[in-house]
């Protein structure tokens, strides 16, 4: 059996159609599914049995002789919530136990990191595990996820395999239901349907002109294709960076967006709003030398064909992948 953590989330029911359209159906989802806007996110996958988030890792001591692999997506992701009790719980300790149990019982994990952890990027997007406790992330989310990381560095006893990945902007089919946290695109989508035109951020740097902030925007797509890899691989555990390695600016994503819906651009540019303007990241861009140098060539979308595939594919006609 195959666990996927997060199960009813973004990334996470993206991978089950991955490993459905790869004949893995021996899945065990893990989540929250009394939330019902993301039903339609797992209803149609195949899969053995949805376990409920809080009961899993009793379920996990009963079942582990069966388990070949664990991807731990499962996460609050809200970068705008500011309870740390919700970051321990849920990201932090629930993960601990996790890692904990797959040492026990000697299950290889794949685990959700995020490119928030790097902050302003005062030390670069270099996932060199040197670095990870000298980084300041910006707010309780990426600080959680550091927290992680660096607790796993520490430990003595680790799986025979890990990894922990640190995910860019990913976009993407099955966000529907991320609200404000949504992808640019997703909300550009909408704005541009309703509106005719997009509203963007304005830069409060002079070193950035409005639209021009940079973005590592990686499509869900690829994603799923390294978790599937790594899921194969089984070797070289550590931390690694997912983005595509190329950063583009908001003003990019704006052009291409238009372009899928055939629509001229036209763009209005807005304040930054106060609660997330000092923690505003301006520019992204992951450093992807490592992941390639254990054996990953496999060429990324870039930002027109992603979200042209997006757009085209899944948002107009409302899809699910």
């Amino acid at each position: 059996m195959i666990i996927i953590t997060g199960a009813a989330g973004f990334i996470g029911s993206c991978l089950i159609a991955k490993l459905n359209e790869q004949n893995f159906t021996d899945l065990v989802l893990v989540d929250d599914f009394t939330a019902i806007h993301k039903q339609k996110n797992w209803e149609t996958k195949k899969y053995r049995t949805c376990i409920p988030r809080h009961l899993f890792l009793d379920w996990l001591k009963e079942n582990q002789q069966q388990i070949q692999f664990i991807f731990h997506l499962g996460a609050r992701t809200d970068t705008t919530e500011f309870n740390q009790e919700v970051f321990d719980t849920l990201n932090l300790n629930y993960s601990k136990a996790l890692w904990q149990a797959c040492v026990q019982y000697c299950i290889p994990i794949l685990y959700a990191s995020s490119a928030a952890t790097y902050g302003n990027g005062e030390m670069g997007y270099d996932d060199n595990e040197n670095n990870i406790s000298h980084l300041h992330p910006l707010n309780p989310y990426g600080a959680s996820k550091n927290d992680f990381d660096k607790w796993v560095l520490e430990q003595e006893h680790k799986p025979f395999f890990w990894a922990g990945l640190k995910f860019f902007n990913v976009y993407g089919p099955n966000e529907y239901h991320k609200g404000r946290m949504a992808s640019v695109v997703y909300h550009a989508f909408n704005q541009i349907q309703e509106t005719g035109y997009l509203k963007l951020f304005k830069s409060h740097r002079s070193s950035f002109k409005d639209g021009e902030q940079l973005r590592d925007f990686i499509y869900v797509k690829d994603v799923v294709e390294v978790l599937y890899f790594f899921m194969h691989h089984r070797k070289n555990s550590g931390i690694y960076n997912l983005g595509t390695g190329q950063a583009r600016t908001f003003n990019d994503l704006a052009a291409c967006t238009f372009a899928g819906l055939n629509k001229k651009v036209q763009i209005e540019f807005v304040n930054i709003p106060e609660d997330i303007r000092n923690t505003y990241q301006y520019y992204t861009e992951a450093k992807m030398e490592k992941l390639k140098a254990i054996g990953y060539f496999r060429e990324f979308y870039n930002l027109e064909q992603g979200i042209t595939d997006y757009v085209r594919n899944y948002l107009i006609p409302h899809k699910y992948a």
